[in-house]
């Protein structure tokens, strides 16, 4: 059994789903859910993101890629978790590469900034 089908199963177990009620979530079928948790179906990422969403975790923990089922909490600029980032914060969040030095990722910063300021696209 492959890792995401273990995971996509063991959470929906631990949310006290069945493969029907999840696969109403993410609108899809019993059995396309079973075949995913069998390994007979491999699901496309927007599939898995969708499964991720329903099971409240992430796409990264059902691949393997991090044992942590929890999503990571949105910070806001006062240090509290409250509101979640919007579409366009996640997009510049997710493509800063972390190998970049603090003085590039303060340029980026600096960049998307004044990009915001004037309303233009980077």
């Amino acid at each position: 059994m492959s890792v995401t089908s273990e995971r996509m199963k063991k959470q929906r177990k631990i949310k006290k789903l069945t493969q029907t009620s999840l696969a109403e979530l993410v609108n899809s079928s019993r059995s396309s859910i079973a075949q995913i948790e069998t390994d007979k179906y491999t699901p496309s990422y927007a599939m898995l993101s969708l499964i991720a969403d329903a099971l409240d975790t992430t796409v990264d923990y059902l691949q393997g890629k991090t044992d942590s089922p929890l999503k990571a909490p949105a910070v806001d600029n006062n240090g509290d978790e409250n509101e979640p980032l919007t579409p366009n914060q996640r997009h510049i969040a997710y493509s800063i590469d972390p190998d970049v030095s603090d003085e590039e990722r303060e340029d980026i910063i600096k960049m998307v900034q004044l990009a915001m300021k004037h309303r233009r696209r980077i």
